[in-house]
């Protein structure tokens, strides 16, 4: 069983715009192979758990991990990816860690010192460091952690939209709502095709998001969804926003993957085929 593409935890939200976006045979080019942890899958996947070894990839992709929960039950994250990145051999490791590695910070690019304000990021940057740290030696992984904004759909916005429950956005002392790094789901499984295949190394570190950051009340109004405003706490952040200069030195992208209306026709194009 080999593959261009290898990945981890293919049944979660990501995965399955991935799955969706490519079709179950991946992009041309790049033949996949999807991993669970479930045995109810369909013909053709992988059946996979940590300290397992793993079939031969170019690239290996690290979606599986834990959102929630304790302490003991995030440090699962670095148990996941170490697993990963010792199994995947030579092979590239794309492991997605996550902007929440940056905290409050607004503008951050991969050279500024992560500051994570909750578990969830802390979490992350942990599994992060373990496995950059631990797996420098020649002929071991290439691996890159791609810290990934908000994915339209994927997010806890699109969680609260699915649910059908009232959707409330903080609104800050200016008049103005909360502002985010986001990036569309046909748009992040380009980018991602396209650093599965990139012929140079990859950085070690890389954010990963549209080249604009987009304001949350816009893409709700892009998606035709009624929202009311509420007063935004003290410790809610205005603007959450990364630097994309370094992934798009690597990936081209159109000036409709940084707007809510582009971002939405992908969401909206996906649903129904997940």
């Amino acid at each position: 069983m080999d593959a261009g593409l290898l990945v981890l935890g293919a049944t979660g939200r990501l995965g399955r715009f991935l799955r969706a976006t490519w079709g179950s045979e991946g992009p041309a080019g790049l033949p996949v192979i999807w991993q669970t942890r479930s045995r109810d899958v369909p013909p053709g996947w992988l059946h996979w758990r940590p300290g397992q070894p793993l079939p031969p990839a170019r690239t290996v992709l690290v979606l599986a991990g834990v959102t929630a929960g304790d302490a003991t039950a995030l440090a699962e994250n670095t148990h996941i990816g170490l697993a990963a990145c010792k199994a995947a051999g030579t092979a590239r490791v794309l492991l997605a860690s996550s902007a929440a590695v940056y905290g409050a910070a607004d503008g951050a690019d991969e050279q500024c010192l992560p500051a994570p304000l909750r578990p969830y990021g802390a979490a992350k940057l942990a599994m992060e460091r373990a496995c950059l740290d631990g797996l420098t030696t020649p002929g071991g992984a290439q691996v890159t952690a791609l810290r990934i904004g908000n994915v339209v759909g994927a997010d806890m916005l699109g969680t609260v939209v699915a649910k059908g429950g009232p959707v409330r956005l903080d609104q800050f002392s200016d008049g103005t709502g909360p502002v985010r790094s986001y990036i569309g789901p046909v748009a992040f499984a380009r980018v991602i095709a396209a650093l599965a295949t990139h012929p140079q190394r990859l950085p070690p570190v890389l954010n990963l998001a549209a080249p604009q950051p987009v304001a949350m009340a816009d893409l709700l109004t892009a998606a035709g969804i009624g929202f009311d405003w509420q007063p935004a706490p003290p410790e809610a952040l205005p603007r959450a926003v990364m630097a994309t200069d370094l992934l798009q030195s690597l990936v081209p992208f159109a000036p409709d993957d940084s707007t809510a209306t582009g971002m939405i026709a992908e969401w909206n194009s996906l649903k129904g085929s997940q």
